[in-house]
Parts: structure tokens; sequence; C-alpha cells
């Protein structure tokens, strides 16, 4: 039957940290969009997907606790982006990288005194620090998809005028769909993000409870079926 395979490719994808992980992101901020859109209308109603929502939130940040090991690992493959395409890629992959290794050390730092396991002076301060390096993380991945994207762009253009029949260009300009929609993924992260910063800064704290669950779930949706689109691309 067509649902079975459907819930098989489901499972398979649920079976990934990276696909679990998008999941719970969507359910994480479609519960805050319930939350926000049912804030003023059924306040106690609201308050039960709002907790719902920190929770899974809160199992999200968990897991987080052990990323910055396979973090270290690709960063050291990585290297100085020898294998980028130019080197403006590899600045922003080393840039970008590096940023991720000092937010995850903050994070833990900011888990260990949300559950009272270590004492720290000023949490607060903390919370801006691992909401600047969230932020400046996924600007830094932002301008890199950008300028991977104009590169492809550029090839494909290239493909066109020199080749008038090319088998692999179907699928190449399928794969730049979906890094189109990368694009329009990390765009949302970044207004999600940003989002966080104390009030001053960009727009920290201006966009609603609705508001956030609604980027939140849209950028999750991007990426869950960025994962169907990427495994039916690869068959």
């Amino acid at each position: 039957m067509p649902y079975d395979k459907y819930l098989n490719e489901f499972c398979d994808i649920i079976d990934t940290y990276g696909g679990r992980d998008k999941v719970m992101k969507a359910l994480c901020y479609g519960a805050k969009l319930i939350s926000g859109y049912y804030g003023d209308r059924q306040p106690e109603l609201a308050k039960r997907y709002a907790i719902a929502s920190s929770r899974i939130s809160g199992a999200r940040a968990t897991l987080r606790l052990i990323d910055d090991i396979p973090m270290i690992q690709y960063a050291l493959e990585y290297g100085l982006g020898k294998d980028e395409s130019d080197s403006i890629m590899a600045v922003l992959g080393v840039a970008a990288n590096i940023v991720d290794l000092l937010y995850y050390p903050v994070e833990k730092i900011c888990w260990l005194a949300e559950h009272k396991i270590v004492d720290i002076k000023n949490p607060d301060y903390w919370d801006n620090v691992n909401t600047i390096f969230w932020v400046v993380g996924v600007y830094l991945n932002l301008m890199r998809n950008i300028r991977s994207f104009g590169l492809n762009q550029q090839k494909i253009n290239n493909i066109k005028q020199t080749t008038k029949d090319n088998p692999d260009l179907e699928k190449i300009l399928k794969k730049h769909r979906i890094e189109m929609l990368t694009l329009l993924r990390l765009t949302l992260d970044f207004i999600h993000a940003g989002s966080y910063l104390p009030k001053g800064y960009l727009w920290g704290g201006k966009l609603s409870t609705l508001q956030i669950g609604a980027v939140g779930t849209a950028s999750a949706a991007i990426g869950i079926y960025q994962i169907f689109a990427k495994r039916r691309l690869n068959k």
C-alpha cells in the first residue's frame, strides 16, 4: 500500500539524529504556534501548549550536549577548507566552524545553570552570549549558502551554454532547487535566532509567540521536506 512506503520512509528518517531533531523541532514550534494563536482566546489551552513546546525544546537542548564531539571531528576534517570551490567559501566555512565550536560549550554552561547543577553569578549574560553565537553561526551559514548557490548557478549557466543535451542537467537542477530551499530555511532560522537577542539588538524581543512559532514551524517543515527530497533524488 502507498502509505506503507511513506511510513517506512518516515521511520528511516527519525532513526537518524538529524531527522529526529527536525521532527522534534516541528513539534516544538508547532506547539508554540498554537500557544501563540490561543494566547488571548483560551489562555489555559495556550499555557498547556507552551509547556509542551518548552519540554520538547529542553529535550532538544539535552540531546545537543554531545554535539560538540562530532563538531570537533567535522572541523578537523574541514581544516582550512582546501576542498572548497573558492577562498570566500573557505573563509566562511572556517569562521562558521569556529563559532560552532564556541557555541556548544557556552550552551552547556547555560544548560547546567538552568538545571541548577552549577551556580553561575550572571546566567542572563551567558544566555545572551549563547544567543549571539547562535545568530552569528546561522548568519555565516546563510552567507556561505548564498555564495554556494551563486557558484552553482554559474556552473548551470555554463553547462546550458556549452552543452545542448546533458543527461545530468535535470538532476543538477533538482539539487539546485533543494539548495534554494536551504536559503529560505536559513533565512527563517536567522529571523528566529535574532528574535531572541536582547531588546535593542536587531529585532530582539519584537516577535510575538505566534510569529516565532510560525517561523520555527516553517523552517522545520522545509527541513523535513528537504530530507525526503534528497533521499528520493539519491535513489
